[in-house]
């Protein structure tokens, strides 16, 4: 029996957005490529892109031998385990189109494997040229080496003319340059605990309280906004139990694993924790009035000052920009990281945490591009938790 590998991948830009997919089809034994196939969609999800991906390279494959096996290589987690039937598959959307594409070939014939994003690059170009070329849609064989040589001068001149154009509309002005899909941090602060409504300091130093009733039914209603949108590729949370907790009733909505990214934390009070701010002002005013008016400084009994949050956060933005680019995640934490996510895409001074209000189980979103600029999209939307 003759074997194939699919490998595939889908973008969109904006989430929904401008859409395409991109994939390939290679000979198993050989490694040859035999096909090379993309689309523009229009405006879809990346998820939506993703499944129509992995169709196409399991028609293809179909096309080339109808009694070959399959093997799928694809960087979306979310395709991968939805199809190898470990995750639920809820978003109506997406349930057709996994439907159709398990209909391509008998069952038992196809296999799927999750890859990172940097070895599945093929598939990420040709759904990139698929999004640049709004209309068009191509399926090719693999081009003989004498054709590769004779195109790299061509090549080597577009590459050069693309560097000037990119030049060109990277001034300053209302045209930027395409970054192509930036990675899109969807920030969900927990739901509310005992402590919340009080307005108690909870940071990473407490008793880590779990979500109150009100909480668990802020985190339901959080859930089922996210899953309308149907943009979430990947959960993050915070360690907490409260941030668990809210994580887990959209992990269970959306099909998707948790994975607790350390650096999502809260801010630790020190000796301020469960405290409110009017007995923080009796008991410790001399260090409360220096923590409002100093980054550097910290709570009494040795807390995280602001400054060492920022760093803390942006080093955990950087290394999931990089991680997740072109992705849309969702990370679960706390108000300060939140805030600080914000404050530093805005270009913000410190004072500015204090001007934010960010109530419990609601909705943030900032986009970060190649060129590293930020933009925020989304701030403090709780419009998911009215009846």
């Amino acid at each position: 029996m003759r074997e194939f590998i699919v490998e595939a991948d889908g973008g969109s830009r904006g989430n929904p957005g401008p859409a395409g997919y991109g994939c390939v089809v290679l000979d198993a034994a050989t490694g040859e490529t035999l096909v090379e196939t993309y689309e523009y969609l229009g405006v879809v999800t990346n998820n939506v892109a993703e499944y129509r991906g992995l169709l196409a390279g399991l028609r293809a494959a179909h096309d080339l031998d109808p009694s070959a096996s399959v093997h799928v290589r694809m960087d979306s987690k979310l395709v991968v385990e939805q199809m190898s039937g470990r995750w639920k598959i809820k978003h109506p959307d997406l349930k057709p189109l996994a439907l159709e594409a398990g209909r391509v070939f008998p069952p038992g014939r196809v296999t799927y494997e999750w890859i990172p994003r940097e070895q599945n690059k093929r598939a990420d170009r040709l759904a990139n040229e698929a999004m640049d070329s709004e209309g068009s849609a191509s399926s090719v064989r693999q081009p003989s080496p004498a054709a590769d040589a004779e195109a790299a001068p061509v090549a080597a001149g577009k590459a050069e003319a693309d560097v000037r154009a990119a030049k060109a509309v990277a001034a300053p002005g209302w045209a930027p340059a395409d970054m192509g899909a930036p990675a899109t941090f969807v920030l969900l602060r927990h739901g509310e605990t005992p402590l919340t409504p009080q307005k108690r300091f909870s940071g990473s130093g407490g008793t880590d309280p779990a979500l109150s009733d009100i909480g668990r039914e802020q985190a339901e209603r959080a859930a089922e906004a996210l899953a309308r949108r149907g943009t979430i590729q990947h959960i993050l949370a915070s360690p907490l139990t409260r941030t668990r907790q809210t994580a887990a009733a959209v992990a269970e909505r959306l099909g998707i694993e948790v994975t607790v990214e350390d650096g999502l934390i809260e801010t630790d009070f020190g000796a301020w924790e469960g405290l409110t701010f009017g007995e923080v002002r009796e008991r410790y005013p001399d260090d409360l009035n220096t923590w409002l008016s100093d980054p550097e400084a910290e709570p009494t009994g040795g807390g995280e000052s602001f400054a060492a949050t920022a760093t803390r956060i942006a080093a955990t933005r950087d290394k999931l920009v990089a991680a997740y680019a072109g992705r849309t995640v969702l990370l679960v934490t706390h108000v300060t990281p939140i805030k600080t996510f914000v404050r530093l895409a805005l270009g913000a001074p410190p004072e500015s945490l204090f001007r934010m209000e960010l109530s419990a189980a609601s909705l943030s979103a900032v986009a970060y591009y190649a060129d590293g600029n930020a933009s925020v999209r989304l701030f403090n939307d709780t419009s998911h938790l009215r009846p």
